[in-house]
């Protein structure tokens, strides 16, 4: 497994890639929020609360605005180890899905231990932030998943009848390996999802959606991206729940006017193929930002895992200039998200002037070490 070496980024590039970086990232976690909330409720129950045309900021969850769940937290654990794992092929190791795998194992570290452990400096930045030690509801395939240090594969995956949508959820920062061939980007993120979520059609999911991200990170439109993550899926065992569903996305657009009752019928079951299939739909009709994601969790389904799908997808597309910063204000664990998107966008385009195989930026080893 490799990636497309020696890239050029000019300045405006560098400055263009790390807002859609941004933009996935805050974009994802603004649909978690903004939906996690409405998880338990009725369509007609959220209309109740919220008006037809559901909420308009976010909800108080968690004691607070803005609070995100354990998605949200598994997706900055996989921007960590994917830096780590540039990190480490200085070293000639170079296996991304084994430095995923440690993230997220310091992200289960995270659900059981009451805080940061400051003298476990091998863990880096990200495993010291004290507002991830909150449980958010993690699901069992996930703290069953990463519960011990075997590392779930496609051939031997862990929990292999989950077929629930979190591995998706957690794999929109395999698509902003813009430098990486879309193949590569489907078979990195199946090998994650396959460590918690061992269904073929949960792990070919989070590749689909993976390779839609990146084609909208690297500037295309959200169709081309569809139909890209359909050709690389009809070589693939196991792929027609996820094609099938991708297109039942595309025909629905021509079905009239977007509708809450539209989405809810496309995510009906909660399995992954079945939310991807919904954040798909809303992400091609939303009118903007704001509007896909209020479309993506005013039903009586998982509002919040399309929520953060959606996000992912409007915010590589758009930037993070669209999200909405009304919304921004009150999310929880801005600041973090920023800094490690940042970096993200630092080590992918500048990362040769960070670390060599000959030596390194103190700094920047202290934040994420080798080891």
């Amino acid at each position: 497994m490799g990636a497309t070496a020696g890239a050029v980024w000019g300045r405006t590039e560098q400055q263009d890639f790390r807002s859609r970086v941004r933009g996935t990232l805050l974009g994802a976690a603004l649909g978690d929020a903004l939906g996690t909330p409405l998880d338990a409720l009725s369509t007609s129950r959220i209309h109740e609360e919220y008006g037809t045309d559901g909420p308009v900021e976010l909800a108080v969850h968690h004691g607070r605005r803005g609070t995100v769940s354990h998605l949200t937290q598994l997706t900055l654990f996989t921007l960590d180890g994917l830096i780590r794992a540039q990190v480490r092929r200085d070293t000639g190791a170079w296996h991304p899905p084994t430095d995923l795998h440690r993230a997220y194992r310091r992200w289960a570290a995270t659900q059981r231990d009451w805080g940061p452990d400051l003298r476990r400096t091998e863990d880096g930045w990200l495993a010291r932030e004290e507002w991830l030690y909150a449980r958010r509801a993690p699901t069992r395939a996930c703290l069953l998943g990463l519960g011990d240090d075997v590392m779930g594969t496609p051939a031997a995956p862990k929990n292999p009848a989950a077929v629930g949508p979190e591995a998706v959820a957690r794999s929109a920062p395999f698509g902003l390996l813009v430098g990486w061939e879309p193949q590569l980007v489907l078979q990195l993120a199946l090998e994650c999802a396959a460590q918690t979520h061992g269904h073929p059609t949960a792990y070919l999911a989070a590749g689909a959606y993976a390779v839609v991200v990146h084609a909208l990170a690297r500037g295309e439109d959200l169709d081309a991206g569809v139909q890209r993550a359909l050709h690389l899926l009809s070589v693939r065992p196991g792929q027609a729940p996820v094609a099938e569903a991708l297109q039942r996305a595309l025909g629905a657009v021509r079905q009239g006017l977007p509708s809450p009752g539209r989405v809810e019928e496309l995510a009906d079951g909660g399995s992954a193929e079945r939310v991807l299939s919904a954040a798909v739909y809303c992400a091609l009709v939303g009118e903007d930002v704001r509007h896909g994601l209020r479309l993506a969790v005013r039903h009586g389904g998982a509002s919040g895992t399309v929520g953060a799908l959606v996000g992912g997808m409007l915010g590589a597309l758009y930037g993070e200039t669209a999200l909405p910063p009304a919304w921004l204000v009150e999310l929880e664990g801005r600041p973090t998200m920023l800094v490690l998107a940042d970096d993200f966008a630092m080590e992918m385009t500048q990362g040769p002037s960070l670390h060599t195989p000959t030596g390194a930026a103190p700094g920047w080893l202290s934040r994420y070490p080798r080891a």
